[in-house]
């Protein structure tokens, strides 16, 4: 079956998503997304777990779009600095903060551009592999731990340099592997280069800006050209309701990284990745 085959499948099977099911994997995608322990990998496991039909890839993306808007919600300020440095240099009054970091923001997503690109059309579905996701969980989970426990904690995000977001950005691109964590493989890079967890967890969710809007943009044309007004209802609703789970999660995230560690989200992780490995070599029996 040819890429674009699988993908009117797809689309098509998002027809029928039930509207339970929209709002539990809303919930799962705005409460993970943010959270280092990888939304993409949960939104895979929720429907394997229960028994549900997979949502495929479109839904997977209309959810990410929603808590794209509870990023730009909680960072307005960082936002409108970044904007604001941008318009400064347009009108020639030379680069401020904002700006630097605006064109840093740039340069880190090109990486994962490139790399989404060639995950679009070559697999429109995405890896969906319980095997992959378990291994994924468990060995990101403990690079997570690592960098965390052996990182300084001497920079903040205005510190960065060019060579330190091209590290980032093309740390970036592993989170195409669900299980990874967009937000932990990124956060972890930041630690590793020395970075403050609560400036780490603000690069990191302005990083995945440009990045949700590049994938929703091509899913939402896939939609706009599938010209179904009951996809496009079922992947609004998905949209608004991992909007405000994603918004809580993010407040919480943030006041628990003023005052603590990675840990629990390591321990969280090492635990799912170990059950997942059990099931997939046969050692547990999966769900019914």
């Amino acid at each position: 079956m040819d890429s674009q085959s699988s993908l009117d499948l797809n689309i098509g099977a998002l027809e029928v998503v039930p509207f339970f099911h929209i709002a539990v994997l809303a919930l799962v995608q705005g409460i993970t997304e943010f959270l280092p322990i990888s939304s993409s990998g949960h939104l895979v496991l929720v429907p394997w777990l229960v028994g549900w039909e997979d949502q495929g890839v479109t839904l997977d993306v209309a959810v990410h779009v929603g808590t794209l808007g509870a990023v730009v919600v909680y960072l307005w300020r960082d936002i409108i600095m970044i904007l604001a440095g941008l318009w400064r240099v347009i009108k020639g009054k030379g680069v401020n903060d904002g700006a630097r970091i605006g064109f840093l923001l740039v340069l880190g997503t090109l990486p994962v551009v490139g790399a989404g690109y060639w995950m679009h059309k070559a697999m429109p579905e995405g890896i969906r592999s319980i095997e992959v996701i378990g291994w994924a969980t468990l060995g990101f989970g403990l690079v997570l731990w690592m960098t965390d426990k052996f990182g300084l904690t001497l920079r903040r995000m205005e510190h960065l340099g060019v060579s330190d977001v091209l590290i980032i950005g093309i740390s970036q691109c592993l989170a195409l592997i669900p299980g990874t964590s967009r937000s932990g493989i990124t956060m972890a890079a930041g630690r590793l280069l020395g970075m403050e967890r609560v400036d780490c967890a603000r690069f990191s969710m302005l990083l995945s800006i440009p990045a949700i809007v590049g994938a929703g943009v091509l899913k939402g044309l896939d939609l706009y050209k599938s010209g179904d007004v009951l996809q496009m209802n079922t992947a609004l609703t998905g949209i608004g309701l991992s909007f405000v789970s994603a918004l809580v999660a993010i407040a919480l995230m943030m006041a628990w990284l003023r005052r603590a560690s990675f840990t629990p989200f390591v321990l969280y992780r090492i635990a799912l990745g170990g059950a997942l490995l059990a099931v997939a070599y046969g050692y547990v029996s999966p769900p019914a």
